[in-house]
């Protein structure tokens, strides 16, 4: 090992079958080896929970990790060790770590490319939470979206950690944001972080959109639901608007009728923030630089609904799968 001590034995929580149940994970102690070549060894902090999370412990995710497994993509610590040939990093530094698996432990090793400096302006509980959601909606709005200032943009799963940041980064970029939620506590939150508009989507939105916008409908849609969402979207979307597809919380994935984008000269847009990081690294870096340059400032800040310890995982993944979480839920060991 080139430097720092090592964390050895620690808990874990770890997946060795796969299953619908979220909640049949384990608890173990694992020996963490010394980080490689290139690699770091973090003390976790904080790790947030995400939705893919929950899928990789039921094998529905693209990405399958072998078995066994420890989820969590994304977690905030300090570096306790360092593997030969990293200068960038030293024992004692703050860091966030974008991860596959791995998150939900006491301590990771990970590349060190993987890692950057955590904000000081930010907690662990929200350095953990804050590059998926922000990196998503920014991909999202500024390179797949095109949203201009004087827009209207309309936010679908708005109370969710994807929701909450493009409510954030579309007033930062200057639009009109109206934001939809399931419940008056989300909704109350929402208009708190500076929505302009909020709308129960209990009793649909379309007429509502449209009364707000001056019949035009909403230039950019950011919908991570899917379902009867992404449907009713199509009948409130302007003139020349984009129809951002997030993902599909509902768990229905939507059929439309090309002749609706023809019709309406809307477009329908596809959006996988990593893989366009992954397609274009140089924009990949750019992108993660925006987010950074943001969280430094102080002007994005994930909200944290609820904090989690190690051993009640299980549960942080149940208020995610059961839609109780207003932004970012995170587990700490």
């Amino acid at each position: 090992m080139s430097g720092g001590a090592g964390l050895g034995r620690m808990r874990a929580v770890r997946v060795n079958a796969l299953s619908e149940d979220i909640t049949a994970v384990d608890m173990e102690e694992i020996d963490l080896p010394a980080p490689g070549e290139g690699e770091v060894q973090i003390r976790i902090r904080a790790c947030a929970v995400n939705f893919p999370d929950l899928l990789m412990v039921q094998g529905k995710y693209q990405f399958k990790p072998p078995l066994p497994f420890t989820p969590g993509m994304e977690a905030a610590g300090e570096i306790v060790a360092v593997g030969p040939g990293v200068t960038a990093f030293a024992p004692g530094d703050k860091v966030v770590a974008g991860l596959r698996t791995g998150g939900m432990a006491e301590g990771t090793n990970t590349p060190a490319a993987s890692c950057r400096a955590m904000p000081a302006t930010m907690s662990y509980e929200e350095a953990a939470g804050y590059t998926t959601a922000y990196l998503t909606a920014y991909v999202s709005l500024a390179r797949r979206g095109h949203l201009e200032a004087g827009e209207t943009l309309l936010v679908h799963g708005a109370a969710g950690g994807v929701g909450m940041a493009a409510v954030d980064l579309g007033k930062q970029m200057g639009a009109t944001v109206i934001a939809t939620a399931s419940s008056q506590e989300k909704l109350d939150v929402l208009a708190d972080r500076g929505a302009d508009h909020v709308i129960n989507v209990a009793d649909g939105f379309k007429d509502r959109v449209k009364e707000l916008t001056g019949g035009r409908g909403a230039d950019v849609i950011y919908d991570p639901v899917g379902g009867d969402v992404f449907d009713e979207s199509v009948r409130c979307i302007a003139w020349g608007g984009r129809l951002l597809v997030i993902g599909f919380a509902s768990g229905r994935i939507p059929d439309i009728s090309v002749n609706m984008p023809l019709i309406k000269g809307f477009s329908v847009v596809g959006v996988r923030a990593g893989e366009y990081g992954r397609r274009d690294p140089e924009k990949g870096a750019e992108n993660i630089a925006a987010i950074d340059a943001m969280a430094a400032k102080g002007t994005i800040r994930p909200y944290v609904y609820a904090s989690f310890p190690l051993d009640q995982a299980a549960e942080a993944m149940c208020q995610l799968r059961d839609r109780r979480v207003i932004g970012k839920v995170v587990v700490t060991p």
